[in-house]
Order: structure tokens, then C-alpha cells, then sequence
């Protein structure tokens, strides 16, 4: 069974509005989702897009993440079983910032088949581009509007 392919990227602007953008390629069709949130960091934003992502698929299919963010690659492939075993503690015994994700995360990811993908940003990747454009879009219209949100785009053909 071929693996659900899972493209993420997080932005977060000045003034710390975020945004998350997702695009989900399953056989023949894709599916786009993105949101906001006030006060926040990119490294939060590129988390919850993974999260969001992994929500939105049936649990029981194999996926494959590709993110350009080596903390969401490094956390869940090198510190996330260290952290768990030290109480949520860096190896420094400080505080693991963004617990509360992170253990969103393993929760989600903890009865799943994923192989995690690292990849350049801004290198080109069409899909890794496309969520790029989704995530700051979303964070530019928040800013804006002042208001968060979260928006599926139908799904589609994924095209060649």
C-alpha cells in the first residue's frame, strides 16, 4: 500500500501571528488545508501543521511527512524518547518548550506507521512550496482580518 504523502510548512509574522499550511496527496487527489493562530512561533506553526495533517487521515494508512522543519523531523525521529523517559526535561533539565505539542503529537503519531522526510525550504519542492504559500497566506489574512481560522480546500485532482 502506497503511503499517504503529507507536505507541511508553518510561518509566523512580526507580529506573531502564525499560520500552518498542509497539503495531503492520497492516490489521485490532494487536499489542502491551512489556519491561523495569534502569538505564536513558526516552530509551533510547523508542529500544528502536523498534527493538523495527521488528524485529517484515517489512522490505519501508512504516511509519509515531509517538512523542511529539522526541529519536527529531529523531535520525533531523536529527542521525543529521551524527552518522555526525562519527565519532559531537556538534556540541559530545562522545560522541553512546546510540551504541550509535542505530546499532541506522539499521541497522534504514537498507532501510526510514518516515515519522516526532510527537505530544503524554498528549494523548489512543488508540494513543500505550495504549503509554504498556504501557511503564510493564512498568517497574512489573520494578521489582517484578526482573526483566526482554519480553511479545508476540496479536494482535486493531484495532477502529474
Amino acid at each position: 500500500m502506497q503511503p499517504v504523502k503529507i507536505y507541511t510548512d508553518g510561518s509566523c509574522l512580526r507580529d506573531r501571528t502564525g499560520g500552518w499550511g498542509v497539503v495531503i496527496v492520497n492516490e489521485a487527489k490532494k487536499r489542502e488545508l491551512s489556519g491561523s493562530e495569534y502569538r505564536t512561533t513558526s516552530n509551533r506553526m510547523e508542529m500544528l501543521a502536523v498534527i493538523q495533517a495527521l488528524e485529517d487521515v484515517d489512522p490505519f494508512l501508512p504516511v509519509r511527512v515531509t517538512t523542511d522543519s529539522k526541529y519536527v523531523k529531529r523531535g520525533m525521529e531523536d529527542w521525543l524518547k529521551q524527552w518522555k523517559q526525562s519527565g519532559w526535561l531537556t538534556t540541559e533539565g530545562e522545560p522541553v518548550k512546546n510540551d504541550d505539542l509535542w505530546k499532541r503529537l506522539d499521541e497522534i503519531s504514537s498507532e501510526r506507521h510514518i516515515t519522516w522526510k526532510w527537505v530544503k525550504g524554498h528549494s523548489g519542492h512543488k508540494h513543500n512550496e505550495r504549503a509554504d504559500a498556504l501557511a503564510r497566506g493564512a498568517s497574512s489574512l489573520a494578521s489582517k482580518q484578526k482573526q483566526s481560522r482554519a480553511v479545508e480546500l476540496e479536494t482535486s485532482p493531484s495532477g502529474p
